[in-house]
């Protein structure tokens, strides 16, 4: 069968010439071009960086795939599941697999994503946490199986590189700290390619050393010889003992991005440091920067410096305790003797209290107070007994027959006065007068009550006369004597 030379790409059947053109409306036109990228496109692989991207709260995903110069719109909708989903943010690097097409109440191309990759920065988290996953599940991190470090190390495995600050910094917080502790160090790469594998070797031989008594097997005569221009002078820092037990083994190295710190995420350091042996401190990064190999080993140290610091805690916590004995001794001697010198007066101001002289002055002084308490008593019961006495003569004195015969003439004529007040005879004698009936003896003490002929008796201060009324010249009744 004859192939067709004609392309893939000729859109004479969509755009006629003048002469056979169909003059097509908007939708029709964005139809037309919609089935065209769907069926010569289709499913394509593009890369870029996303920005603008928006979640809705329907669940779909709008976002632009970017590069330098061009972009591409894209929606991921919520039922479509693609792992990473919550990874995507803006200036994020990714490849995207999906469906070519148009949206045509924008008329705008698009991608309709149906998977994600995540590259770059992005791609290394990804995988830092599938592997953190993965090996947690398998129960590398769990706490009951990590170690504690020994109090005081006195020969430690050390692994890094020999010419990073890490070495340095370690070195020198050893040095001021506990310059006679025993390093056993093996160099090897801390970033890039085959250091992750390098730095699990080194882990394996630091152990073989520790259980087999022997050195690693690695040329130690060079190394050291070009080792000894970087590290910090130390007399012991290369020291191989005839007992090469290791306390522990440090893995370190200074700070950096992620991809230069990858080598302590990748699987084969995380099983090293699980099968090894002796404990392991890791100390990679900065305080923020947390590695696998930091959950997997017995100690994660947030830098070199500090790592250096919680190996020889013991040791240099013992020296200060050393060198504060005297003071302390001195200090704990002077509470001593103090105790005791307030013990001996304790004892001594006992022992006085308990002398019989000092009972036979307290019976004195007691016999004081008794004398003293009977004579104020005495004068006490004499002053009572007084005042009853003079109370005995003046109730005495009350009680006298001539005594009671005074008061009673007083009372008498206290009496008599009032009553010489309330006499009749004292009013007349002030000039009233007292009249009654002859006959009856009433007293008269209205004009009303006596009638013409009728004989009265009056009586005045000094005698008394009688009276006989008669009619008045004015009408009113009048006596006539």
């Amino acid at each position: 069968m004859a192939k067709s030379s004609k392309s893939q790409w000729d859109f004479g059947e969509l755009f006629p010439t003048e002469a056979v053109r169909q003059v097509l409306s908007v939708s029709e036109l964005t139809g037309n071009i919609k089935r065209l990228l769907e069926k010569q496109v289709g499913q394509v692989a593009v890369s870029g960086e996303i920005t603008n991207l928006r979640a809705q709260a329907s669940g779909h995903v709008y976002f632009t795939l970017k590069d330098a110069s061009a972009q591409l719109a894209c929606v991921l909708f919520r039922n479509t599941s693609v792992p990473h989903r919550a990874l995507l943010t803006d200036g994020q690097k990714v490849q995207l697999t999906g469906d070519l097409t148009v949206y045509e109440a924008r008329g705008q191309y698009q991608l309709i994503v149906s998977a994600v990759e995540l590259q770059g920065v992005g791609a290394l988290q990804a995988a830092f946490d599938r592997l953190k996953e993965k090996l947690a599940a398998e129960g590398l991190f769990r706490l009951e199986r990590k170690r504690k470090l020994p109090r005081y190390p006195q020969r430690i495995g050390l692994v890094t590189s020999p010419t990073g600050a890490a070495i340095r910094d370690v070195l020198h917080v050893i040095a001021r700290r506990q310059p006679g502790l025993e390093i056993i160090f093996v160099p090897c790469r801390v970033q890039g390619d085959g250091a992750a594998s390098e730095v699990a070797q080194a882990i394996r031989l630091l152990n073989e050393f520790s259980a087999r008594g022997a050195e690693p097997a690695r040329n130690w005569d060079r190394e050291k010889a070009s080792l000894a221009s970087e590290a910090p002078p130390r007399s012991s820092a290369y020291s191989l003992s005839d007992q090469p037990k290791l306390d522990l083994i440090l893995v370190t190295r200074g700070g950096g991005s992620l991809e230069d710190l990858w080598a302590f995420n990748e699987e084969p350091v995380a099983r090293a440091i699980f099968e090894s042996a002796v404990p392991v401190v890791s100390a990679v990064g900065h305080e923020i920067d947390f590695t696998i190999a930091d959950f997997v080993a017995d100690l994660r140290a947030a830098t070199p410096s500090a790592a250096a610091e919680l190996i020889t805690e013991g040791t240099f916590a013992s020296r200060e305790f050393v060198a504060d004995a005297a003071a302390r001794l001195n200090q704990l001697a002077r509470h001593h003797l103090a105790a005791a010198d307030e013990a001996f007066a304790a004892v001594r101001h006992r022992l006085v209290l308990a002398h019989p002289r000092r009972r036979l002055q307290e019976l004195a002084q007691r016999l004081d107070d008794a004398g003293l308490a009977l004579v104020r008593e005495t004068k006490v019961q004499l002053r009572e007994q007084r005042h009853r006495f003079d109370q005995a003569v003046s109730d005495l004195q009350r009680l006298k027959p001539t005594a009671q015969l005074a008061l009673r003439r007083e009372q008498l004529a206290a009496l008599a006065s009032r009553l010489r007040l309330l006499s009749p005879e004292n009013v007349l004698a002030r000039g009233y007068s007292i009249t009654t009936d002859v006959a009856t003896g009433q007293v008269i003490r209205q004009a009303a009550q006596v009638k013409v002929g009728q004989r009265l008796r009056t009586r005045v201060g000094e005698g008394e006369f009688e009276s006989i009324v008669r009619p008045a010249k004015s009408g009113v009744d009048s006596t006539d004597s």
